[in-house]
């Protein structure tokens, strides 16, 4: 299938798919009603297309949850925390006197913690100089425009943080402190702001790239638009990028000076773990524009299933290893953590190389990789406005 052009049945539930057909890239029209198709499934529509989602949007709010207290409070045994939730299931439940894994969504330290750091970030996207990028058209004719300036933002983030908790203006471990707390306060608001893009795609879209299923469901969970964007601002790059991802970065850096903090020390665990994610975020954000390019940006629409895990999913759960050590801290010796920092580089490495041949690929399809000629698959097809292209085409 044309690499820019993947159906969104890819992305739809407990479905495997075999497709040969004119496509609407994001039309109301459902995907499956498309004529050509062929498919199996695994469930019926209404399980896969209502159930699927809300089992998800209900238990995936309370994992996060569960993660938090598993480090905290179980030494990191999900089966502690489990069995514990199993025989006192009112702690699951909110609002239940204090004895609830529930934290409150109303603290007002956490809302400043949360709210400076957007203010923040949503500065950076405005004010630091970047080059225009331009991704990919979409089949509605859409080019989405962004500014380039992803490794200074992440540069100026990091310095600004550490500077500020150097100096004494803020105390980063208070991040660690109220990260329950944190976490509580973007559930709400990532499950109003999801209702929120789900409105605003179905009456006030900012391209054409938009629509509805026909399922309310789908439509909050998927999303309603491809690109929207709120006062300039493009909300997947802020949701995805310098949200999600930013707090990837900054997020272990809080809970190594919470280490410090408490033990006095830096344990090597501690250390292999935040060098090795800030390598990876640092590669990321010196690959964003690829970023921009790729399925999470051109295909999924900004709904629950993005919007919500890069503003809950990523904080909580990619940077849980360095969260855990803070209260465990492991000492490796210096032969383990060198070679967990050596081999952690290397699959780093590997990554961003398979990201750069896809990215060359796209710019020359000549071009060698490792001394060959990639092999490649010549596939025809035909956007909305019934213009014929190759995958190949630029």
């Amino acid at each position: 299938l044309p690499h820019r052009h993947t159906p969104r049945g890819q992305h739809r539930l407990f479905r495997f798919t075999v497709v040969q057909y004119e496509f609407d890239h994001m039309g109301a029209k459902d995907w499956s009603q498309c004529e050509g198709e062929t498919s199996r499934e695994l469930f019926p529509g209404w399980i896969r297309d209502i159930m699927g989602p809300l089992f998800l949007m209900f238990t995936t709010p309370m994992f996060i949850m569960i993660v938090y207290h598993t480090c905290v409070q179980f030494d990191g045994s999900l089966i502690d925390c489990f069995a514990y939730m199993f025989s006192n299931p009112m702690w699951m439940i909110p609002f239940n006197g204090g004895k609830t894994m529930w934290l409150s969504p109303l603290d007002p330290e956490a809302w400043r913690i949360i709210l400076s750091y957007m203010a923040f970030e949503l500065l950076l996207m405005r004010i630091v100089p970047g080059k225009e990028f331009r991704a990919t058209m979409s089949s509605k004719g859409h080019v989405p425009v962004y500014k380039a300036n992803g490794v200074q933002s992440l540069f100026i983030s990091v310095i600004t943080f550490i500077a500020l908790g150097y100096y004494g203006i803020i105390d980063p471990s208070r991040v660690y402190d109220k990260f329950g707390e944190i976490m509580a306060a973007m559930n709400l608001f990532a499950l109003g702001f999801c209702l929120i893009l789900a409105i605003k795609g179905r009456y006030f879209p900012s391209t054409a790239d938009c629509g509805s299923s026909g399922n309310l469901v789908i439509d909050y969970y998927w999303g309603t638009e491809l690109y929207p964007r709120i006062l300039g601002w493009d909300v997947k790059q802020f949701t995805n990028c310098r949200f999600g991802m930013m707090y990837w970065a900054i997020g272990p850096i809080a809970y190594a000076w919470k280490q410090y903090t408490l033990n006095g020390y830096l344990a090597d665990s501690m250390l292999v773990s935040v060098v090795l994610q800030l390598v990876y975020v640092t590669k990321f954000f010196w690959w964003e524009t690829g970023y921009f390019c790729s399925m999470d940006i051109q295909h999924d629409r900004a709904g629950y299933y993005i919007c919500w895990g890069c503003l809950c999913w990523v904080p909580s759960i990619y940077a849980s290893q360095a969260f855990y050590l803070v209260n465990h801290p492991l000492t490796l010796g210096r032969p383990l953590s060198l070679s967990i920092l050596f081999f952690g580089l290397l699959m780093i490495y590997i990554n961003y190389d398979s990201d750069r041949q896809r990215q060359a690929f796209r710019r020359n399809v000549k071009q060698k990789i490792w001394g060959k000629t990639p092999i490649k698959i010549d596939a025809e097809y035909t956007t909305t406005d019934g213009t014929k292209r190759q995958n190949t085409q630029p």
